[in-house]
C-alpha cells in the first residue's frame, strides 16, 4: 500500500483512488511538477491537493474564493484531526495576524485564502517564513480571461513564485475548455504544460430539453414521473419560494435554498434533504458547492443558465452514485427575451459604473489616495437608497470594479462569535480571583473550547446559554464586560456582505476601466450564452456530444440516452445508418437543391431509411421545400 493509499485509508476510510486522482497525486508529491487536473463535478478535487499535503512536512495554501467552501473544508479537516484555518473578507486585522503567526510556527497543515489576500502586506510578511509544501488552486479557472467566471485577483497567485520558487503548483477546477485550460498553466507559471483530464462523459446521466410554456406543469410531470430526491434551479431568490410553495401545495416534498438565508437555516435545510426528509430543494445558483450527495435522481433547470460551464457543473450534480439520472431542461420562447435583458443588465454603462464607484467611496467617506486596504460592511439598500441606484446596476457595477482589481465584494458572508484569550493563563486566574462573579462562565468556556489563547476561536453563545441555565442575552452581556476589562478580544456574531479597497480612491482621469473587463467580456459573455442557446433548441446533435464537444471532447459516441438520440433511434436505424445517411444529403444539398427522388437515386442505401432520415431533417427544421417543391439545406 502507497503512503498516500495509506493517507485516504487513515483519514477518509476509503482503501483505493478514484480515477486520475493518484495520477496527480504523484506528480505533485512524488515528482514535484507543476500540475492542472481538470475533473468534472464530483470528481474529489479536494482529497487530490489533501493527500500530498499530508504525506510532507510543511503546510499546504489553499487558494479558493468561495468562503462558504473554505468553513467547510476547515471544519471537516478539523473532524478528521486535521489542523487548518481560513483567512477571507471580514476577519479583523488582530484575527488574520494571530492566524499568520500561527501558520509560520507551524499550528496548521492547511492555511486557506481568498486570492485577494494574497497581495496584502501582512500576508507578503509572513509567506516568506512558512514552510509551504504546496500551493493548490482550487477552481483555477478564474485565473483565465476566457473563462466564464474571471477574477483579476487570481493573477496574484503567480507572484507567490518569487517567494516559493521549488514549491509546486496544483491547479485543479472541473470546467475549463482547451482555451482556459493552457490560459491557467500560462498564467500561473508552470514550468511545463502538465494537464490530467478525465473526460467529461457522464454515461449515467441523461441529457433532456423541453421546450415548453407552462414550465411548473412540466415540473410536477417530472417529479411525479422520476422517483428520488431532486434539485431545481432558478434565477432568482423569490423563484426558490414560490416554486417550492407551488410543489408543496400538489404533494411534492420541497424546500428553498438561497444565498440570503440564515446560516443555521441553511444547514437545516441541507440536513433534512441530505437525510432524505425533503424531496426537492428550489434553489439560486448557491445550492450544490462542496455538498456531495449521492443519490440525485433529477436535476431541473427552470431557467436557462449564463453559460454551458454553470450548467454543465449545476447539472453534474445528479447522479454521483454512477446509477441513472437526469439532467433536464425547461426551456420556451421568452428565455431569449430574459436573455437580452440580462445583457443589458450585466453590462451598465461605462458612466454608471464609475457613478458607482465614487458613490463607494462617499458614502464611506473616503477621499482620494486613501482607503487601500479597509474592509466595510456594506448594506447595499442602504447604499442604493442614498443615491438612488437599482441595486441590479450595483450589482453588476461592483461586478466590473472587482475585474479592474480596485474592489473586492463579498455577499452575505457569515461569521459566528469569535473571542480570544487576549491575557496570560496567570493574570487571568488573578482577574477570576477578584472578579468571582465570571469565575464560572470563564471556567466554562475554557472547559469547552481549545486553542483560545492562541487564536480566535468559534462560540455557540446559545450552547453557552443552555450550560450556564441563562439566557442568550446574559451570556452577550459577559462577554462584552469581558472585552472591557481586556480579558478577551470579542468578535460578535454577524452577518453582511463585505467591501474590500484593494486600492486607494482614484480621481477621475485616473480612473480605467479596460476594454479587456468590457468589451471583450461582453463578446465572451454573449458567446457563452450563444453556446447555452443553441444547446436549448438543438434538435440534430446529441445533447452528450454537445456538452463534450464544448469542452473539447471531438471524438465522442452518441449517449443513445438523451431526448435527441431517442428521436432517432425511433427510426429504427442504426447510429451509423443515421449519420452516414445524414452527411450524404448534407453534401448533396448544400451544392444544391435536389427533390426528394434525386436524393434517392444519387445515394446508395434503401429507398425507406432515406426518407426516414429526410422525413426526420424536415421535421426538425434542418432542411426544407422551396417554391419549385426542391429539398435544400437550411441549417448550418
Amino acid at each position: 500500500m502507497s503512503k498516500y493509499t495509506q493517507i485516504l485509508t487513515k483519514y477518509w476510510g476509503y482503501s483505493e483512488f478514484r480515477a486520475l486522482q493518484e495520477d496527480i497525486i504523484q506528480s505533485v508529491g512524488d515528482a514535484g511538477k507543476d500540475t492542472l487536473g481538470l475533473l468534472p463535478t464530483g470528481g474529489g478535487k479536494s482529497i487530490i491537493f489533501q493527500v500530498p499535503a499530508l504525506a510532507a512536512e510543511g503546510i499546504c495554501l489553499v487558494i479558493t474564493p468561495l468562503i462558504a467552501l473554505m468553513k467547510d473544508q476547515v471544519e471537516n479537516l478539523e473532524k478528521r484531526g486535521i489542523k487548518a484555518a481560513a483567512i477571507y473578507s471580514g476577519m479583523s486585522t488582530r484575527e488574520i495576524d494571530i492566524t499568520l503567526n500561527n501558520a509560520v510556527y507551524g499550528a496548521y497543515k492547511f492555511l486557506y485564502l481568498s486570492p485577494e489576500r494574497l497581495a496584502t502586506p501582512i500576508f507578503i510578511a509572513r509567506v516568506a517564513d512558512m514552510k509551504i509544501n504546496l500551493i493548490a488552486v482550487d477552481e483555477a479557472h478564474c485565473i483565465s480571461q476566457w473563462g466564464y467566471d474571471f477574477r483579476p485577483s487570481y493573477l496574484n497567485i503567480a507572484e507567490l513564485r518569487k517567494f516559493l520558487p521549488k514549491v509546486p503548483f496544483l491547479a485543479l477546477t472541473a470546467t475549463a475548455t482547451p482555451e482556459v485550460a493552457d490560459d491557467i498553466q500560462e498564467k500561473l507559471g508552470f514550468r511545463e504544460k502538465n494537464l490530467f483530464q478525465k473526460s467529461f462523459e457522464r454515461k449515467n446521466l441523461v441529457y433532456i430539453v423541453r421546450n415548453v410554456e407552462d414550465k411548473n406543469k412540466h415540473l410536477l410531470k417530472i417529479t411525479n414521473s422520476v422517483p428520488g430526491c431532486g434539485i431545481v434551479y432558478v434565477r432568482n431568490r423569490k423563484k426558490t419560494f414560490d416554486t417550492a410553495k407551488f410543489l408543496n401545495e400538489n404533494g411534492i416534498s420541497a424546500d428553498y435554498y438561497h444565498a440570503g438565508i440564515d446560516p443555521k437555516l441553511k444547514d437545516w435545510k441541507q440536513d433534512q434533504w441530505k437525510q432524505n426528509r425533503t424531496r426537492i430543494i428550489v434553489s439560486t445558483n448557491a445550492f450544490g458547492m462542496g455538498i456531495d450527495k449521492p443519490d440525485v435522481r433529477f436535476v431541473v433547470h427552470l431557467d436557462l443558465p449564463d453559460s454551458v460551464e454553470a450548467y454543465f457543473q449545476e447539472a453534474g450534480r445528479g447522479g454521483r452514485d454512477e446509477k441513472t439520472a437526469y439532467a433536464v431542461l425547461l426551456y420556451s420562447d421568452s428565455d431569449k427575451v430574459n436573455i437580452e435583458r440580462r445583457m443589458r443588465s450585466a453590462f451598465p454603462e461605462r458612466e454608471d459604473i464609475k457613478k458607482v464607484y465614487y458613490s463607494l467611496f462617499n458614502y464611506y467617506e473616503i477621499g482620494i489616495g486613501q482607503g487601500k486596504g479597509e474592509t466595510k460592511a456594506f448594506n447595499i439598500r442602504d447604499f442604493c437608497s442614498k443615491f438612488h441606484l437599482s441595486i441590479s446596476l450595483v450589482f453588476s457595477s461592483i461586478k466590473f470594479l472587482q475585474n479592474e482589481s480596485y474592489i473586492d465584494f463579498t455577499e452575505d458572508d457569515f461569521a459566528p462569535t469569535k473571542i480570544f484569550f487576549d491575557i496570560e493563563r496567570d493574570n487571568l486566574y488573578k482577574f477570576q480571583v477578584a472578579n468571582a462573579k465570571f469565575d464560572n462562565f470563564i471556567k466554562l468556556v475554557l472547559r469547552t473550547y481549545t486553542g483560545i489563547f492562541s487564536n480566535f476561536v468559534s462560540i455557540d453563545e446559545e450552547y453557552l446559554a443552555k450550560q450556564a441555565n441563562v439566557d442568550l442575552l446574559t451570556i452577550t452581556a459577559y462577554l462584552k464586560k469581558l472585552e472591557e476589562a481586556g480579558i478577551i478580544k470579542y468578535a460578535p456574531q454577524r452577518k453582511t456582505p463585505f467591501i474590500y479597497f484593494a486600492e486607494e480612491r482614484l480621481d477621475e482621469k485616473n480612473l480605467r476601466l479596460s476594454p479587456e473587463n468590457y468589451e471583450h467580456r461582453k463578446i465572451r459573455y454573449s458567446k457563452r450564452i450563444e453556446a447555452m442557446v443553441h444547446y436549448a433548441e438543438s434538435t440534430a446533435k446529441c445533447r452528450s456530444q454537445i456538452l463534450l464537444s464544448y469542452f473539447g471532447e471531438n471524438n465522442t459516441y452518441r449517449c443513445g440516452q438523451c431526448d435527441v438520440c431517442k428521436r432517432r433511434n425511433e427510426l429504427d436505424l442504426s447510429n451509423y445508418e443515421f449519420d452516414i445517411i445524414l452527411s450524404d444529403i448534407k453534401k448533396i444539398l448544400y451544392v444544391s437543391e435536389k427533390s426528394l427522388a434525386e436524393i434517392i437515386n444519387l445515394l446508395k442505401f434503401d429507398e425507406q431509411k432515406v426518407v426516414k432520415v429526410v422525413r426526420w431533417l424536415l421535421d426538425n427544421e434542418k432542411i426544407e421545400y422551396t417554391e419549385s417543391k426542391n429539398l435544400h439545406w437550411v441549417s448550418s
